[in-house]
C-alpha cells in the first residue's frame, strides 16, 4: 500500500520533516541534489537527464539503479512483478514487451517463462541493458532468444503493429513527466494486440501533484485514467496490486472496442 498519499515531497515543509526524521540520509539527499541540478544544466531533454541518471547509479550497482536494497529485494520485486501477470492472465504463448526492462529484475522470470523469442524488453539506458545482458548469462537464458533494445524515446517506431499481447511497464511513470506517459499512451495502443493488454505502475497522491528532483513524480489516479482515454485506450485502476509491498499503484489499460 502506498504511504503518504498526501504529502507534497517538493515542498519545504516536507523535506525538513522528512531531514530531521531521518537525519542520516540528508547527506545522499544532497549528493543527489547536486546530481540533480548539474544533470539538468547538461541534458536537453528528460530522457537525456534520465539516462545520465542511470548511467550514475549503474555505476555503483545495478540492482540499486532499478530500485531495491540490494540482490534480494531485487530478487522479490521482480518475482512480485512476475505472479501478478501470471495470476492476471499471462500465458507462455504470449509476446510481451517490457518498457523500461533495466537489469531484468522481472524480465528474467517472463523470459523463462515465455516461449523462445517472446521477449522483447527496451530501455533509455545502454548502461542499464548491458547489466540485462550479464543477468542472461548469469540466468543461462540465452537460448530463450530474447530481444533487448536501447530507445530514444516512447513512440515505439520500430516495433510491428498489434503485436504484443502483454505490455508492461514497472516504475518507468515514477521517473516520468506527464509529456513523456502521453508520448506512451498515444503510440502504445498500435504494438498492442487487439485482445492485449498494458500494465504500469506509478507513484500515486491524493494530493497535490508534484515531483521531488526530476527522478521521481507523483500523479492522481484520475489524471492517467483520463489521460489514457484521451488516446482511446481503456484504463482501470488495479485494486488487488495495493495490497503488495511494493509502494506503488497499477493501472491496466487495453485498446478500446
Amino acid at each position: 500500500m502506498p504511504k503518504n498519499l498526501t504529502a507534497n515531497r517538493s515542498s519545504l515543509s516536507h523535506r525538513l520533516s522528512y531531514a530531521l526524521r531521518h537525519p542520516g540520509r540528508v547527506p545522499r539527499h544532497l549528493r543527489r541534489t547536486s546530481r540533480d541540478a548539474w544533470l539538468r544544466y547538461r541534458s536537453p531533454d528528460h530522457v537525456a537527464y534520465y539516462r545520465a541518471v542511470m548511467r550514475s547509479d549503474t555505476r555503483r550497482d545495478p540492482d540499486l539503479a532499478v530500485g531495491g536494497r540490494g540482490r534480494e529485494r531485487w530478487l522479490a520485486l521482480g518475482k512480485m512483478q512476475f505472479d501478478y501477470l501470471l495470476e492476471h492472465g499471462l500465458r507462455p504463448e504470449h509476446r510481451m514487451l517490457e518498457i523500461g526492462c533495466g537489469n531484468l529484475r522481472a524480465g528474467w522470470r517472463f523470459i523463462d517463462y515465455l516461449e523462445p523469442g517472446h521477449y522483447h524488453g527496451v530501455d533509455i539506458s545502454p548502461d542499464i541493458l548491458f547489466a540485462a545482458q550479464d543477468t542472461l548469462r548469469e540466468r543461462a537464458l540465452q537460448g530463450r532468444l530474447p530481444v533487448l533494445t536501447p530507445v530514444r524515446d516512447l513512440t515505439l517506431g520500430f516495433l510491428p503493429e498489434q503485436w504484443f499481447d502483454v505490455i508492461h511497464a514497472h516504475s518507468v511513470f515514477s521517473h516520468s513527466p506527464l509529456s513523456v506517459i502521453d508520448e506512451c499512451f498515444a503510440h502504445v495502443g498500435r504494438v498492442l494486440a487487439p485482445d492485449g493488454w498494458f500494465d504500469f505502475t506509478f507513484d500515486r497522491t491524493e494530493g497535490e501533484e508534484h515531483h521531488a528532483l526530476r527522478e521521481d513524480f507523483y500523479y492522481r489516479t484520475r489524471t492517467l485514467l483520463d489521460l489514457a482515454r484521451q488516446h482511446g485506450l481503456t484504463a482501470r485502476f488495479m485494486d488487488d496490486w495495493e495490497a503488495l509491498p511494493h509502494g506503488q499503484s497499477k493501472i491496466r489499460v487495453a485498446r478500446r472496442g
